[in-house]
């Protein structure tokens, strides 16, 4: 297996009773002012376990509206059914996220992982993901609208990737993650870019999960750097290197793909090792190798005409079919002394080249201009001999002596 190109590392997800990173506080605290975020102040909050966390339950009724799950001989559960795509089976096990207990019954209050919450003012929570409209943008961010309450999000926190104009999310209905609520001050600030981190995140462990080498994928272009393009097959960025772009020899990523291109890649390699997996892929692999018919077809002494397509000090690169590129090395460019091969061809120029070699393992083919002159040019006349040039010019006079 080839060697593993890097891939980019997904953040990771921070439990909801973290403190908010210093990177995030600033960003926001630039955007609404440096306020601290006070406790929330609901009469609800009285009755509230401290801390949202996740169980798991047995689902033992479905009446209405509602879904009833039990926790233990005496820990019930109910959740909307609302948060189901479909209408759950009594007997089945899910997940939940306990967002507060009741304080008459004693009744957990709960919400489905990964599901989205209609919000209720009363009930939102950091760390719960609700739905929000946008209603407006200005310099620091998005303004939204959350059951008739104000909330702003901060730019940064909008998408994975920066965003150049943010009014094209206005009008929008947004998934969003609460990641602070200051309920005396009506103050709330929402994340996309966490909501999506969390769906990315359960998208790519079932990606990896299915992922082997030598599978054909549909991907996204997400980003371009010098050295590749990252391509996202499903919550997962894998990385095509430049050299796995196309058999021909790409100088620029930007020449054979852009950021938002669909693009079909072979899987080559995956890292399960490291967290996140590191995926690498390639695009020139779902082509034929142009070396493979190039280099049947040609034959040593063989005379072909090819385009130069660039030049370094030792020599001068050639194609000579479509992908498929020789080296006319600089000792074989002609049988004098050649200082650089500017002085003899340029990039660009078609020009006759005669086949030295054809190295299929190491896919190489060596070239020669010299060779295409023959004897004559190797056994140069004593004409163009630059020692007979000097003897010349010495004695250019004419000949004094001798008899006569």
């Amino acid at each position: 297996m080839k060697p593993l190109k890097d891939t980019p590392v997904a953040p990771d997800t921070p439990n909801d009773k973290s403190p908010l990173d210093a990177a995030l506080q600033a960003e926001i605290d630039a955007a609404l002012g440096s306020g601290s975020i006070g406790d929330m102040l609901d009469d609800a909050t009285d009755a509230t376990s401290s801390g949202r966390n996740e169980r798991e339950g047995t689902i033992v009724q479905v009446r209405g509206g509602d879904v009833l799950v039990e926790f233990g001989p005496r820990l019930m559960g109910v959740c909307p059914i609302a948060q189901f795509t479909d209408a759950p089976e009594v007997g089945t096990r899910d997940t939940f996220t306990v967002e507060r207990t009741d304080g008459d019954d004693g009744v957990l209050l709960l919400s489905r992982r990964g599901a989205i919450a209609k919000a209720r003012w009363q009930d939102i929570g950091e760390g719960q993901v609700i739905e929000a409209m946008c209603t407006g943008s200005n310099k620091g961010g998005l303004e939204l609208d959350v059951t008739g309450h104000s909330a702003f999000m901060p730019a940064g926190q909008v998408d994975l990737r920066h965003i150049e104009d943010l009014d094209t999310f206005i009008g929008q209905k947004l998934t969003c993650e609460v990641i602070e609520l200051d309920r005396a001050k009506n103050r709330l600030v929402l994340s996309r870019r966490k909501a999506i981190q969390a769906m990315r995140a359960q998208e790519a462990a079932k990606t990896i999960a299915a992922l082997q080498v030598g599978d054909v994928l549909d991907g996204t272009v997400t980003n371009i750097k010098d050295f590749g393009a990252f391509i996202d097959i499903g919550g997962v960025d894998g990385l095509v290197h430049i050299s796995d772009l196309s058999w021909e020899r790409v100088r620029k990523v930007e020449d054979v793909v852009k950021t938002g291109d669909s693009v079909r890649v072979q899987v080559l390699g995956i890292e399960t090792d490291r967290e996140p997996p590191r995926v690498s892929l390639g695009m020139k692999q779902l082509g034929s190798d142009p070396f493979t018919a190039a280099s049947s077809a040609l034959s040593e002494g063989e005379v072909v005409t090819g385009t130069v397509t660039r030049l370094e000090p030792f020599g001068a690169f050639v194609q000579v079919a479509d992908g498929v590129e020789g080296l006319v090395h600089i000792s074989e460019m002609a049988h004098e002394r050649v200082h650089k091969p500017s002085q003899i061809v340029k990039v660009g120029e078609v020009i006759k080249v005669q086949v030295v070699s054809v190295d299929a393992a190491s896919q190489r083919i060596a070239l020669s201009i010299k060779r295409l002159s023959g004897a004559d040019a190797a056994t140069a006349s004593r004409e163009d001999d630059s020692a007979m040039a000097k003897l010349r010019a010495k004695f250019s006079g004419e000949l004094k002596g001798g008899l006569g």
